[in-house]
């Protein structure tokens, strides 16, 4: 059943909440500062810092101080707090499970928001959202204004904590791309993807080729 406006903080009660155990959950072996926080899920650095002790306090979050090497004194302004989630939480396999599963919903938000802005003719996720090497991430065709759309990617960058790379076409390069076999579009086609919306009924012709999910 689809929830076309799912947010993350309806399930944790604040954007912010939501949005850092998204980033922490994908890049668990990543440490991050404060400031670089608030630039990936696009949050205020006061709203950041106050969620982060909460998590801290409950023992998601892992603080660390790290001292810089080359400093010629211990000065306070020579050391960051850097935060990482910690793998030891009790609930963390329980929680990285729920935001797998959570994506799904935030996905589906998403090809309904790009659905109501535009003519949509063909949508599919590839790339890390599949675990496949290529440098896309989402392949929209049809008719969209390039400022909306790249908006509503944004919005979605910031609620899973991660940089989206998205390849838009119109209906007409599509075609032709494809009549030539074009490698980079090719490539897509055939190897590992989700296809949210096939109106061209490209997944007809190359369901043969490539392992593929189909979702509507």
């Amino acid at each position: 059943m689809d929830i076309p406006n799912f947010r993350l903080e309806q399930l944790f009660g604040s954007k912010t909440r939501a949005r850092l155990l998204s980033l922490f959950l994908q890049n668990a072996d990543t440490s991050f500062y404060v400031r670089e926080l608030t630039r990936k899920i696009d949050a205020q650095l006061n709203s950041v810092r106050r969620e982060l002790q909460n998590l801290v306090d409950v023992g998601v979050i892992i603080e660390q101080e790290i001292e810089k090497t080359d400093a010629p004194a211990r000065l306070l302004s020579d050391r960051k707090k850097y935060y990482l989630v910690n793998q030891h939480f009790l609930l963390y396999e329980d929680l990285r499970s729920l935001f797998k599963k959570v994506q799904i919903l935030v996905k589906q938000n998403l090809v309904h928001e790009i659905q109501s802005n535009g003519k949509i003719d063909f949508l599919l996720f590839t790339g890390k959202f599949v675990d496949f090497d290529i440098p896309t991430d989402i392949l929209i065709v049809g008719t969209i204004d390039q400022a909306v759309l790249q908006k509503l990617v944004n919005g979605f960058e910031a609620e899973l904590g991660s940089e989206i790379n998205y390849t838009l076409m119109s209906r007409e390069e599509f075609l032709y791309r494809r009549q030539i076999t074009d490698r980079f579009l090719s490539t897509i086609l055939e190897g590992k993807k989700v296809v949210m919306i096939d109106e061209l009924h490209v997944t007809d012709a190359v369901s043969s080729l490539g392992p593929e999910k189909r979702s509507v």
